[in-house]
């Protein structure tokens, strides 16, 4: 089956201005799927944008499966960056007659792009789109660490047997299915008020990583190195507060500043790790002077900055380009290593393999912040260590 069975071309004229684009523009810079579809294999392309035209699965915000055709009337107005873009426009997944039939196109596109080396930036849709997403990866057998961007965790409260996939149940999905390749899932902005507690008892018994809002309030840096561990990012545009992201029937007074938005997406790009990113559940219906498809079109422009501005500073690299701390735990229980890069200054701590847990690797390496070094110097454990080491056992 050849990807250009799931795709639509479109017409890149209908985005572009009267007088057509100036030549510093995305839409002159941006290949397309118009009549023929392109050689992916030999163009080398770095990333391939599409859209998914199924919303039957989006609680609450009918019309999201309209986003896509929005978000590209905003995007290609604007200028190239500092880099030069090697991406490619797929068109659109069209809703097949099934939603299964929908996931199996996604999950399918993404997974053949992933193996081709291009990244996927999917402009959905329903937030359960990302069940499709996470799928590819038992595809190619890979251990998927997963962050999401939401006010809220999508999780099916009453566990029933056969959960249906929809926007408010996806994770639940995720989190049930067999076999297992999710290794951590971190959430980042979530509300209290719209969080179940028992939801919270779950993450934590998971031991996986859930961040208020309130957290990031100060400084949006530090969700830097929680987006450093995804393999792959679905953001759900509710998370952006309603005056700077108001297209989404479900948006509140509550969340990121659209100007802290783009600065994820930008963190999002430059995450050596990330194979695919996906943004959901913007609906054109609300969306008065396009102001939130500006936004997303700005978000993507800056995950595509962040793209082309990688470190490659990952720790396998030769020993020159880093630093290796080492502390010791107060009560005098063991050793604690930590890793700086030269290049870019980011940190990441050793966690260890249990015995026999791996044969290749004593090793896993998480990204932190400096400050969790110096919880080490202080002689404690940081909790980040002690939830990764119980994951690994």
């Amino acid at each position: 089956m050849s990807l250009s069975d799931f795709f639509s071309p479109i017409n890149p004229d209908q985005f572009s201005p009267k007088n057509g684009f100036y030549t510093s523009q995305l839409g002159l810079k941006v290949d397309f799927f118009t009549d023929r579809f392109p050689d992916l294999e030999e163009k080398k392309y770095d990333i391939a944008i599409f859209s998914v035209k199924d919303d039957r699965g989006s609680i609450n915000n009918s019309g999201c499966s309209l986003a896509g055709d929005y978000f590209r009337a905003q995007f290609y107005l604007l200028n190239e960056g500092a880099f030069t873009s090697k991406i490619i426009d797929l068109g659109n997944i069209i809703a097949g007659n099934e939603m299964s039939d929908t996931y199996f196109a996604v999950k399918t596109a993404v997974q053949q792009l992933i193996k081709l080396n291009i990244l996927p930036l999917i402009i959905g849709g329903g937030q359960d789109l990302t069940y499709a997403q996470y799928l590819a990866y038992e595809a190619l057998e890979q251990k998927v660490d997963l962050v999401v961007v939401d006010s809220k965790f999508d999780l099916e409260e009453d566990q029933e047997e056969d959960i249906v996939t929809t926007s408010n149940s996806y994770l639940s999905k995720i989190f049930l299915h067999q076999p297992n390749f999710l290794f951590n899932f971190s959430n980042i902005g979530y509300q209290t008020y719209f969080v179940n507690q028992d939801s919270l008892k779950v993450m934590d018994k998971l031991y996986f990583d859930v961040h208020r809002l309130g957290e990031f309030v100060q400084d949006i840096g530090l969700t830097e190195p929680v987006i450093r561990n995804a393999n792959m990012i679905s953001f759900d545009m509710g998370a952006i507060r309603s005056g700077d992201a108001g297209a989404n029937a479900n948006a509140g007074p509550n969340g990121f500043y659209g100007e802290d938005a783009c600065r994820i997406a930008r963190y999002a790009g430059m995450n050596d790790k990330l194979s695919s990113i996906g943004f959901y559940e913007f609906n054109p219906a609300f969306d008065k002077n396009s102001q939130t498809a500006m936004l997303l079109a700005q978000m993507v422009w800056y995950f595509i900055e962040g793209y082309y501005n990688r470190k490659q500073d990952f720790p396998l690299t030769p020993k020159s380009q880093y630093i290796i701390y080492r502390t010791s735990l107060k009560d005098g229980s063991g050793e604690m290593n930590f890793v700086k890069s030269k290049r870019s200054d980011r940190w990441w701590m050793q966690v260890p393999y249990p015995t026999g847990i791996s044969k290749n690797e004593r090793y896993h390496l998480v990204p932190c912040r400096y400050e969790d070094y110096n919880t080490a110097v202080n002689g404690e454990m940081p909790d980040l260590w002690w939830r990764t080491y119980q994951k690994l056992s």
